[in-house]
């Protein structure tokens, strides 16, 4: 079964409000030039900042790499995804913190 576009669901479902942030996972199988390269594609930031993104990613395990609405992080998790980086959106702050 085909997983929904998470762009559709958080538009449709008008949850698409406060703050949300993109993490991406670790694998063993993306590079890390892969990985920068399409950081620096999928959410506009510099070289740098790409690169500390993935030494977090490979390092701690994850990292957080986008900061927006659920739509943006959703655009910028499908680029990403297109490597192989498991990725996943969430709110920025959980409610009530």
């Amino acid at each position: 079964m085909p997983l929904a576009d998470p762009t559709e669901q958080t538009s449709q479902s008008g949850l698409d409000h406060g703050r949300w942030m993109l993490v991406i996972f670790n694998n063993d199988h993306t590079t890390v030039d892969e990985v920068i390269a399409v950081l620096m594609m999928a959410t506009g930031c510099d070289q740098e900042e790409a690169e500390i993104e993935t030494w977090e990613a490979h390092h701690f395990g994850k990292a957080a790499v986008h900061f927006g609405t659920s739509g943006e992080c959703a655009k910028a998790a499908k680029i990403i995804g297109r490597v192989g980086v498991l990725t996943e959106i969430r709110k920025e702050w959980e409610e009530g913190q």
